[in-house]
């Protein structure tokens, strides 16, 4: 894995967002007529905070809802249950932080603020574009939409986001297409339309899963500048732990919609406490064609989140699953030692 720089991970006593209790259903087979025959759990009951200037890491397989929990961070997305709970800078420019507010309840004015502070990167650089808007009417559109400054004040503002972003000279690159860039400048767009509205936080989906490996490494070292100078906060969604170790301070491993592990980085990687954090790192390739190691333990393929069975959802596949699992509910999410947390009842 690459080396995460910096040293350790940074403290945050006050929190920019707060999950509690996040709940996302979807229906199965259901229409106007019909009621649904049952429900997807994408997310159910996840909880992690955030602090400002802070990167955490959503980490595990296809499928297990971790783009779910960036769409409705967003407010892509309402969710079923639970709360999300921001406490941000007021857009008049108080530095001052606010009371908490439950996203779910935020209308008018104060909805607009939200989309304001809080951003997001897909995970597809050219298809979250529209192909027949050039670069500069698609990083300026946000700033159209919140009323800040005039034309002049807008083509000054893009041209520096894009000599931020390592687009340079920005001239040359405001009037061209989508289609005229190379996938890692046209993430470094969708980077600048994040950050041109200099948001507390922004929800990564990704970001470099569709690049080349150079351009993958620029746009990491790219965001991790860009996260320290600018001091914004980060939910980086990722499956890659090489990845992860490089960007985040804190990982939180998911799996079919629950979060099962969550700590700071390196303790994380070099102690593991969940059997299923085990078995993903043991899946990481290692660049040493003579070194050899032991298979992951675990067994089966991910079940399908159709309304799931109340036990622990890594039962079936659980190396040491006791009949205690079978027959309780789904662990929760409990501190096993300062700053280490598990949902595990052999842990």
């Amino acid at each position: 894995m690459m080396p995460r720089p910096g040293d350790a991970a940074v403290t945050h006593d006050l929190p920019l967002v707060e999950v509690d209790g996040l709940v996302k259903h979807f229906p199965v087979a259901g229409n106007v007529f019909r009621k649904p025959s049952g429900f997807v759990h994408a997310v159910d009951g996840v909880s992690f905070r955030i602090g400002r200037g802070e990167s955490l890491g959503l980490v595990g397989e296809s499928g297990c809802g971790k783009t779910t929990v960036g769409k409705l961070l967003v407010k892509l997305l309402e969710p079923t249950a639970g709360s999300i709970s921001f406490c941000f800078a007021d857009a008049s420019g108080d530095e001052a932080p606010s009371e908490p507010v439950d996203a779910a309840t935020l209308t008018g004015g104060r909805l607009r603020d939200f989309r304001r502070q809080v951003q997001l990167i897909f995970q597809d650089p050219y298809g979250s574009m529209n192909p027949r808007r050039t670069i500069y009417d698609t990083i300026a559109e946000p700033l159209a939409v919140q009323r800040i400054g005039n034309a002049l004040d807008r083509v000054d503002r893009v041209a520096e986001i894009l000599t931020l972003v390592g687009l340079t000279p920005a001239s040359s690159f405001l009037f061209r297409y989508p289609h005229e860039l190379s996938g890692g400048q046209r993430q470094r767009v969708a980077i600048a339309r994040a950050l041109v509205l200099e948001p507390s936080l922004v929800v990564a989906d990704e970001p470099t899963s569709m690049l080349d490996v150079s351009s993958r490494t620029g746009i990491m070292s790219l965001m991790e500048q860009l996260a320290r100078g600018l001091d914004v906060a980060y939910l980086y969604i990722t499956h890659d732990l090489a990845v992860a170790r490089y960007m985040c301070d804190r990982i939180a491993v998911m799996y079919m919609g629950k979060i099962v592990e969550l700590a700071e980085t390196e303790e994380l990687l070099r102690h593991p406490l969940h059997p299923y954090t085990r078995a993903l790192l043991s899946a990481v390739p290692v660049p040493d064609p003579e070194h050899r190691r032991d298979p992951p333990a675990i067994s089966g393929e991910v079940a399908a989140p159709v309304d799931p069975p109340p036990r622990c959802r890594f039962y079936e596949r659980c190396p040491q699953a006791t009949s205690t699992c079978e027959s309780s509910p789904h662990p929760p999410l409990e501190e096993k030692a300062p700053g280490r947390f598990a949902a595990c009842y052999e842990v």
